[in-house]
C-alpha cells in the first residue's frame, strides 16, 4: 500500500496491498478497498462500504455515510461499490436503509462526475455516465447505460430504464422507459437514444424496432396496460433489443413519464 503519512486509516480496514491513498484521507474500520484502487486526498470513506478493483475516488468525496433518512437507527446498513468505476470531485454515496434492502450498489464501469449525490438505497447498474450535480434521491434504480445530464434530479423511488438519458437539468418524477430521452420539468419523453444504441453497436433494424416501441407507448394512443402488451408480444418473438423493455415493465411502479 502506498498511504500518505497524513492519510488516517483504521487497522480494521481492509485494504489490499496495491492501493493508494492521498493525503488526509480518513478510512473507517468497516471498510474495504480492492487491489488497484487509488482514493485521493481529503477523501472520507466510513460505514460499511466496500469498494470493488481499479476504482479512482477523486478528492472531497464522502462514501459510506448514514443516509439522510429520519427513520434511520445506526443499523449497519452497507455501500457496494463495483470495479473500475471514476467517481469525480465532491461526490457523496450514502448506505441503505433496512426499510429497503440495507444497501447502496453501484455497480461497474461507471463514470461519474463531480457534486453527484447518490441517496440511501439506490441501485445503479453498469456503464452509467452521471453528468455534473446529477441528484439521486433515495431507493432510485439506474438501468446499464443510463446517460443523466447535468442538474439532472431524479425523485425517490423512480426507475431509469436501460440506455435511457435525460438533458440538462431534467426533473424525472416518474419512471422512464428504456432507451427514451428526457428532458424538462418535469420531464417528457422526446425521442429514442438511437446515437447511443449506434455507439453500442446496435443494428439499423434493432433501432427501428425501439423507435417502432417508443412509437406504441408514445404515439398511438394506446392505453399504457395496451402498450406494454403489445411490446411484450414482439419482444416475446426473439427480438432480444427489446428486452430492456420488458425488464423495465416488470419494474416500474410508478407509472412513466408523458
Amino acid at each position: 500500500m502506498t498511504i500518505h503519512p497524513t492519510a488516517i486509516v483504521d487497522p480494521k480496514a481492509q485494504i489490499a496491498d496495491d492501493v493508494e491513498i492521498g493525503a488526509y484521507s480518513i478510512i473507517g474500520p468497516n471498510v474495504s478497498i480492492d487491489s488497484g484502487s487509488w482514493i485521493g486526498p481529503h477523501v472520507v470513506i466510513e460505514g460499511h462500504t466496500r469498494i470493488g478493483k481499479n476504482n479512482r475516488v477523486f478528492q472531497f468525496c464522502s462514501l459510506g455515510a448514514m443516509p439522510q433518512d429520519l427513520k434511520y437507527a445506526g443499523e449497519p446498513t452497507r455501500l457496494e461499490i463495483g470495479d473500475n468505476n471514476t467517481i469525480r470531485e465532491f461526490c457523496t454515496f450514502n448506505t441503505g436503509t433496512v426499510q429497503d434492502g440495507g444497501v447502496t450498489r453501484i455497480g461497474n464501469d461507471n463514470w461519474i462526475m463531480a457534486y453527484v449525490h447518490i441517496a440511501h438505497d439506490c441501485q445503479v447498474g453498469s456503464h452509467i455516465i452521471l453528468a455534473n450535480n446529477a441528484t439521486l434521491a433515495g431507493h432510485v434504480h439506474l438501468g446499464d447505460w443510463v446517460f443523466l445530464g447535468g442538474f439532472t434530479s431524479v425523485h425517490q423511488f423512480v426507475i431509469v430504464g436501460e440506455h435511457a438519458m435525460t438533458a440538462f437539468a431534467s426533473a424525472v418524477a416518474q419512471d422512464i422507459p428504456a432507451y427514451v430521452t428526457a428532458h424538462g420539468n418535469r420531464a417528457v419523453p422526446s425521442g429514442i437514444n438511437a446515437e447511443g444504441m449506434k455507439r453500442r453497436g446496435f443494428t439499423p433494424e434493432q433501432i427501428r424496432r425501439v423507435r417502432n416501441a417508443y412509437k406504441t407507448l408514445y404515439r398511438q394512443g394506446l392505453s399504457y396496460d395496451e402498450a406494454k402488451a403489445a411490446i411484450l408480444a414482439e419482444a416475446g418473438e426473439g427480438h432480444a433489443e427489446l428486452e430492456p423493455f420488458v425488464r423495465f415493465f416488470g419494474q416500474s411502479a410508478r407509472g412513466i413519464i408523458r
